[in-house]
């Protein structure tokens, strides 16, 4: 197999803010955040904060607090112990965070995590309103939230990406859109970098030399399906490998649509030597399937998720998967709206994307060799 070629980075078309690099002394370009924290120490991200905020009653080691506070220091996180004293509680130093869905999904109470850490440190505080997508509810919430004079302006937010038609409510008011965007483009937007993420997650597979690399995608009609079968493609194009139709798969999100696919895509004639998840639920169904066909993860079979969910550390074996950059995007938003109404700067109206690092555990390797053919060859599957 010839060297692949090199990696260039996926092309959005949008203004494109790059987070945190992965942990490991690596340049960094954001803000350290309790993501990186929770890499370095090997733990999860709520166990940092239960460190870092010293709540009582987390049965945590000291060895693990202290594995923490090391991390922190390492990528110069800012302990709550260094944060400002409080105001006076009669200034404006509020802000409201509306989101249509919270319960449903982990990804919007991450967003949520960041943009209430970025306010606390600021010494402001993060009110959270759920409207359901309920237009009443919501016109009634943002009516209330005017009426607050502790309000600086207004976190929008939706549980998956997607265009909005914001409320005739919210003119005049200082908003940053979180993982949405609308039309006319009149506010800033923070949304995934799904191309980019998508594009680094398939280059990685490329890189260890698949070029069978089955894809299982989210919902079609969803912006975060389409932008990362476009980055599926651009890196494999990267690579000088076609594109083959047969090898993707439209799925819904849920383990069992991962097992029912990669049970499909396994059992083809020419099947993949790696298979891409659009998130790591899918890519549990998948490690499934291998499971039920013999196949070792990843001798036989790499399988790599997406999202990078608390659960793919604990899967056997612990997943290689892609971040969401919930957390970070929920930071950019409560910064972007802070500039605007606190610092004065006159941010234009952009869509800021930001890229999620790659997590690399275990279950990503070379493809398996095949049998030496008769001129004692051997070739990868």
């Amino acid at each position: 197999m010839g060297k692949p070629a090199p990696r260039r980075q996926a092309e959005s078309g949008m203004t494109k803010i790059d987070s945190n690099e992965d942990a490991g002394g690596d340049k960094r370009r954001g803000r350290p955040t309790m993501t990186d924290v929770a890499r370095i120490a090997g733990v999860s991200q709520s166990s940092v904060s239960l460190v870092l905020n010293q709540m009582s009653g987390a049965r945590i080691s000291p060895e693990t607090q202290q594995r923490v506070f090391d991390a922190a220091r390492q990528v110069g996180y800012k302990l709550p112990g260094t944060r400002h004293e409080a105001a006076d509680g009669s200034e404006r130093r509020t802000i409201a965070y509306l989101v249509d869905e919270i319960s449903t999904s982990p990804h919007p109470v991450v967003s949520l995590d960041g943009a209430r850490d970025f306010a606390f440190e600021q010494n402001f505080l993060v009110s959270t309103y759920v409207t359901r997508s309920n237009p009443e509810l919501e016109e009634a919430t943002i009516e209330a939230v005017k009426r607050d004079k502790s309000v600086i302006g207004v976190i929008y937010s939706s549980i998956f990406t997607r265009h909005v038609t914001l409320p005739k409510a919210l003119e005049g008011v200082p908003t940053v859109l979180l993982n949405c965007y609308a039309e006319p483009r009149k506010h800033i937007a923070i949304l995934p970098g799904e191309v980019a993420g998508s594009f680094t997650a398939t280059a990685h597979l490329t890189e260890l030399g698949h070029r069978r690399i089955g894809f299982i995608n989210g919902e079609p009609w969803m912006d975060a399906s389409v932008d990362r079968l476009k980055g599926y493609r651009q890196a494999l194009a990267t690579a000088d490998i076609a594109f083959d139709e047969r090898l993707i798969r439209n799925g819904d999100w849920l383990p069992l649509t991962g097992y029912h696919h990669a049970l499909d895509l396994l059992g083809a004639d020419n099947p993949p030597t790696a298979i891409l998840c659009g998130n790591d639920l899918m890519a549990m169904g998948a490690m499934e399937a291998a499971q039920e066909m013999g196949l070792k993860v990843p001798d036989e079979l790499t399988i790599m998720g997406y999202d990078d969910q608390e659960l793919a550390r604990y899967t056997h074996p612990p997943l290689t998967t892609l971040v969401l950059p919930n957390y970070e995007m929920g930071q950019r938003a409560a910064e972007a709206l802070l500039d605007i109404t606190i610092h004065g700067k006159k941010l234009k109206p952009m869509t800021i994307k930001i890229d999620g690092p790659l997590v690399i555990r275990a279950t990503t390797a070379a493809p398996a060799a095949v049998p030496a053919p008769a001129n004692g060859l051997r070739v990868a599957r």
